[in-house]
């Protein structure tokens, strides 16, 4: 066909729709989709519309249409598939539906000269007992592309499980396949050097066909554009990792990297009444738990364990204010399930050397406490180990109700700008002195009587948390999970 015979668009719309057709194929043809992340030119775009790149202007112009805008739009929908020039190997991965007939898919995508290739043959002809691959196929008969190896997580034991996996669960995998590819959720060009290997969970008390087959339906489109889109960005992993509860586990773990954060100093030697105060704090990503030095003294570490009976999802501080035998009191805190664990800053290097290694090579907080030293810069660049927490503290025999050590936050920010670390400010501290400390760099806040002596705790706690819109956006927060 020569240019001559490439007809005007009519209407800016059929413009539109021819320019989209032959941008998509610009993109494919050269190579997006194997890992060459590029973009469309006026030249190119022209060439696949068999006319001179000077009549695509013209027609850009007559049509109002900004082609860099156009083509920038359009590629955000080709995401780059591969990191790499060479095979393409993906992966997906989704859980959809609740009760036994709930779905949990795995699955690779890949070229079929690629690992990914290799591991479809050798599992379609390497047979396991009670977990045999077979072939999605829509109906006996009807495939869909690329070919879909199926296999089973759970033993297939009897007749009953087999009609499940051959049933509902090979028709859902291979028709989300085959959807995936009208969708153009998978490319159409790559149906024939793709193979998809899907792994699939069916309970053996799952009975609802239908709900095997729905669930295993969306679980599969869901995995298959998750494989395609690289899912999730390393942004959305660090933002809900320290949010995210695992259905099964049933409770949360928090980390403390994004401040501010409101820490409860639990000081009163009373394992009941702490408990009451703890039922009336507002939930909040932003609250941590410190088991005061007086409650543990009284009741030992154990009382760690005992507090999260009534707040299991909570980071808890083990304030153990260790001066020696570093590493055994970090294990005594450890094995009591704390979160962090706090040493004095006025122990010898040494002590303080173990205590935070020991904290580090078992994952949970150091944190020191510079209570009382006269010189907190010259202490921590004696040491070998950095801790994770640094705590400004005045004790309580010490307050007068003045601003205290404030100004160390940004020395110490400057003494140790290469390392990670987070600074609280303690002792005495009230919502003018917390604002204040906030303003200032601070990244924890560390509270005692003025919320655990107060006649409605949760407004105390309120008082705090509506300090600073981070803070305020967290309260009360009833998370919904959306992918």
């Amino acid at each position: 066909m020569s240019e001559r015979d490439v007809k005007k668009p009519e209407t800016r719309d059929d413009f539109l729709k021819m320019l989209t057709e032959a941008v998509k194929k610009e993109l494919e043809t050269r190579g997006i989709r194997r890992g060459k992340p590029t973009k469309p030119t006026v030249s190119g775009t022209a060439k696949m519309l068999n006319i001179h790149r000077d009549t695509l202007y013209a027609w850009l112009k007559e049509f109002n249409v900004d082609f860099k805008q156009f083509s920038e739009a359009l590629s955000a929908k080709f995401p780059s598939i591969g990191d790499v020039e060479g095979s393409t190997y993906l992966i997906g991965e989704a859980l959809i539906g609740e009760g036994n007939e709930v779905a949990h898919v795995d699955l690779l995508i890949g070229d079929k000269d690629g690992p990914v290739g290799e591991a479809f043959a050798a599992g379609l002809s390497h047979l396991s007992m009670g977990h045999t691959p077979l072939l999605a196929v829509v109906r006996p008969n009807l495939p869909p592309k690329p070919h879909t190896l199926l296999v089973p997580k759970v033993t297939v034991k009897n007749l009953e499980d087999a009609n499940k996996i051959f049933g509902p669960a090979q028709a859902a995998v291979a028709k989300a396949v085959a959807d995936a590819v009208e969708e153009e959720i998978i490319p159409k060009n790559k149906v024939d050097d793709w193979v998809i290997i899907c792994s699939v969970f069916v309970h053996p008390k799952a009975k609802d066909y239908r709900k095997i087959y729905h669930y295993n339906y969306s679980a599969t489109k869901l995995a298959l554009k998750r494989a395609l889109a690289k899912y999730p960005s390393l942004e959305k992993l660090f933002y809900d990792k320290d949010r995210a509860k695992h259905p099964i586990m049933g409770f949360r773990v928090p980390r403390l990297w994004r401040p501010p954060y409101l820490q409860i100093s639990l000081d009163i030697p009373d394992l009941e009444r702490t408990k009451k105060i703890i039922a009336q704090i507002p939930r909040s990503d932003r609250v941590i738990l410190e088991v005061g030095t007086p409650l543990i003294k009284r009741y030992g570490t154990k009382v760690i364990n005992q507090l999260r009976e009534v707040a299991k999802d909570k980071f808890f501080v083990a304030d153990l204010k260790t001066l020696d035998v570093g590493k055994v009191e970090v294990d005594l805190a450890y094995e009591e399930t704390a979160d962090a664990v706090v040493a004095a800053g006025l122990a010898p290097p040494e002590t303080l050397n173990a205590f935070i290694y020991e904290a580090k090579r078992l994952g949970i907080y150091a944190v020191v406490d510079m209570l009382n030293v006269e010189n907190p810069v010259k202490k921590l660049k004696t040491l070998k180990e950095f801790p994770e927490v640094i705590v400004l503290h005045r004790g309580i025999d010490q307050e007068t109700g003045r601003t205290i050590g404030l100004e160390l936050i940004q020395e110490l920010r400057r003494a140790f700008k290469d390392k990670r670390f987070l600074i609280a400010v303690a002792g005495g501290i009230v919502p003018g002195t917390a604002r204040e400390a906030l303003e200032k760099g601070a990244d924890i806040i560390i509270v005692g009587r003025y919320i655990t002596q107060s006649k409605d705790v949760e407004r105390a706690v309120r008082d705090f948390l509506e300090l600073t819109p981070e803070m305020r956006e967290d309260i009360d927060l009833f998370r919904v999970h959306v992918e």
